[in-house]
């Protein structure tokens, strides 16, 4: 069966999926990255699964935790050779790869979670931080783990929101009260 699209040979699904993995920031689970590495027809499924063993064998990327993230090797790789993948392929797998890379590098300057003490108190910690430095932190109670977890969530959801209405509380003047 012919397939159509640009990409057709392994040695350019390979440069292809190395390309992917480059623009995200965090390792990613292999159905999400072969929706992004699909994202020209001419590629099939075990051609594409043949790279990817191939790929991780070589020291290009690495699988733990069935995550997939691109090695320094990897990095240097596509680096040298990525804009050999047809610049329709590479637009098209940039559109696709940039919202997720997106949230990765938002969620990776978010921290929820929580810790239980001998009582059964969970003290949860929140933090924002800008990639230096927090800017927020907070540590608050709850009365269960189901209350942190719902905690954690919520600002993980929304932790800028939640960052301003702290600041507008604490620096509103007396006069507005």
């Amino acid at each position: 069966m012919e397939r159509y699209g640009f990409i057709h040979e392994k040695l350019d699904i390979k440069i292809l999926i190395l390309f992917v993995l480059n623009e995200l920031p965090a390792p990613v689970d292999e159905l999400t990255l072969s929706d992004l590495v699909f994202c020209d027809d001419g590629i099939g499924y075990f051609d594409y699964s043949d790279c990817l063993a191939e790929l991780t064998e070589s020291g290009q990327i690495t699988e733990q935790n069935h995550k997939y993230q691109i090695t320094d090797l990897g990095r240097q790789n596509v680096e040298a050779v990525g804009s050999s993948i047809p610049y329709s392929v590479r637009s098209k797998a940039l559109k696709l790869t940039a919202p997720l890379a997106a949230k990765m590098r938002r969620a990776a300057l978010i921290t929820a979670e929580h810790t239980m003490d001998d009582d059964g108190l969970c003290t949860v910690h929140l933090s924002v931080s800008d990639g230096v430095s927090p800017f927020l932190e907070l540590r608050l109670l709850a009365s269960n783990e189901q209350t942190a977890e719902t905690m954690e969530n919520a600002f993980r959801a929304d932790a800028e929101a939640i960052y301003h209405k702290i600041v507008n509380v604490l620096t509103e003047s007396e006069d507005s009260k």
